[in-house]
């Protein structure tokens, strides 16, 4: 009871990030990771931990929450027969061979080059969606297999060492090469999870707490914020899918879009400072 009593500001900062992670991904159709990284990187700094340390469990504490989420929405997708698992099937080691190189990575450098990383794919995926969203396909179709072997490991191995799950790189590069996009967002969930599972238990058994952690850290992940965030972004979500109904999503996924490239500009002049 004193723990909680003492950390209660913690608890209620972090299930705030779980109701906006949940109401903007259902709203603009964005990944959990791309809000949750930069929220709890300045959040855990503002508890104490340097900048460094915070970009690290930042990172394992928002894969670890991509799985319960991914789950859920594998199933939803799966049901509307969104989910390509023939993709799936050849992509799928690659794709762990990314996620374990890139999470053992994390473990074992400084947490700059991951948070100049996230900095310069969240100001992508920005201008990717300010930019590209709509427009056609460059390419009529995938790539050989040799290239998409090479997608495929590239999109775990980035994807881990910044946090995010499969959708934010893997759906812009699959809707590149004329892929439809439902399945695109479908298989994007299944590719999350084969990030995020693995890349989560790595950074847990592996990975060593700094000693400026918040509290209720083990190995790189935020046990405290996990149980936090889980709960709330799973049931904001539909909250977030029924505003989108009601509001010009497109006007809000561009403003977003603004609000993640000043983001990734703040990151990366914090770090240069």
């Amino acid at each position: 009871m004193e723990f909680i009593t003492s950390n209660i500001t913690t608890f209620l900062a972090l299930i705030a990030t779980g109701i906006f992670a949940g109401i903007l991904a259902g709203l603009l159709g964005v990944g959990g990771g791309i809000v949750i990284v930069p929220v709890l990187f300045f959040l855990f700094q503002s508890f104490g931990s340097s900048p460094e340390s915070a970009m690290l469990i930042a990172t394992a504490t928002s894969l670890a929450t991509i799985v319960p989420t991914s789950v859920s929405s594998i199933r939803s997708h799966y049901q509307r027969g969104n989910v390509d698992f023939t993709l799936l099937k050849h992509w799928a080691i690659f794709i762990l061979m990314g996620v374990l190189a890139g999470s053992w990575l994390v473990t074992r450098l400084e947490g700059d080059l991951f948070s100049i990383m996230f900095a310069v794919i969240a100001i992508l995926s920005a201008l990717n969606m300010l930019f590209r969203t709509g427009k056609s396909a460059l390419y009529q179709q995938l790539p050989g297999q040799t290239t998409q072997r090479v997608i495929g490991t590239s999109i775990g191995f980035f994807s881990s060492m910044v946090g995010i799950g499969g959708g934010t790189l893997s759906v812009p590069l699959l809707t590149l090469f004329n892929y439809p996009a439902h399945k695109a967002v479908g298989t994007a969930a299944a590719i999350g999870l084969m990030i995020s599972l693995p890349g989560a238990l790595t950074m847990l058994l592996l990975g060593s707490s700094p000693t400026d952690a918040p509290a209720g850290t083990y190995g790189l992940v935020n046990l405290i914020g996990f149980i936090c965030i889980v709960p709330f972004t799973v049931l904001t979500a539909p909250l977030g899918a029924l505003l989108a109904a009601k509001l010009d999503a497109a006007k809000l996924k561009k403003i977003f879009a603004l609000v993640l490239l000043l983001t990734g500009l703040r990151m990366l002049a914090q770090l240069f400072s």
